[in-house]
């Protein structure tokens, strides 16, 4: 793998770990006060968590996935990230 892959996948699964882990407090929150804002947070930690796993398997699943299906998997869960900016961004403007 090049430079750039190698990259690519640890800075994913960063993303993947680190979004999981604050949707798990997310989601502890929200069972302790009840506020609806932290399911909405917990959905967009969710959102960076899957956009992360699936950009950290990329090059895990190439021997087995056609390469145009996994750069559209790809490419296409970068809309991920706009719903969980959106998400974060309900959060923070409902009452």
């Amino acid at each position: 793998m090049m430079l750039a892959q190698l990259l690519e996948q640890y800075v994913s699964l960063g993303i993947f770990l680190l979004a999981a882990g604050l949707g798990v407090f997310s989601l502890l929150a929200w069972r302790r006060e009840r506020d609806r804002r932290m399911v909405i947070v917990t959905i967009g930690y969710a959102m960076f968590a899957v956009y992360g796993l699936v950009v950290f398997l990329e090059y895990v699943l190439l021997p087995y996935l056609p390469y145009r299906l996994l750069e559209l998997l790809e490419h296409g869960s970068a809309i991920l990230i706009l719903g969980g900016l959106l998400a974060f961004f309900a959060a923070l403007t409902r009452d």
